[in-house]
């Protein structure tokens, strides 16, 4: 199964929750993998969690397979404590997965990215 990810910036998280809830629900009754979601509450939580440097590794892992920290460090030109770093971060946030031996995958064959940006009412 293809896995796919939809990233979501709502304040209002909860309803968010809800949201994905109804859609992963809706997926169980029809046996079908309906994707799956991440919701950042503010553009500024959004971009300091998923850098430009996170990005590009997240991209570079895409369809890699599973890549060990310091091949990965290499194809990227970077140091390979600064990449545990990072690599540590989108672990924590479930958009990449850490191997038993360590090395590092993407299991998502496609990221969207759903931003809607309105001034808040006063």
């Amino acid at each position: 199964m293809e896995r796919t990810l939809t990233i979501t910036i709502r304040a209002d998280w909860k309803a968010a929750v809800r949201d994905a809830m109804t859609v992963a629900k809706t997926g169980a009754e029809r046996g079908t993998y309906m994707g799956e979601t991440l919701n950042f509450e503010t553009p500024a939580a959004f971009f300091s969690r998923l850098t430009s440097n996170r990005w590009v590794m997240l991209t570079e892992l895409q369809g890699s397979g599973v890549v060990a920290v310091r091949e990965l460090a290499r194809r990227l030109g970077r140091d390979v404590k600064r990449v545990h770093e990072d690599a540590a971060a989108l672990v924590e946030l479930g958009l990449i997965e850490r191997a038993e031996n360590g090395a590092l995958s993407c299991p998502y064959v496609d990221i969207y990215v759903n931003m809607h940006v309105t001034k808040l009412a006063a």
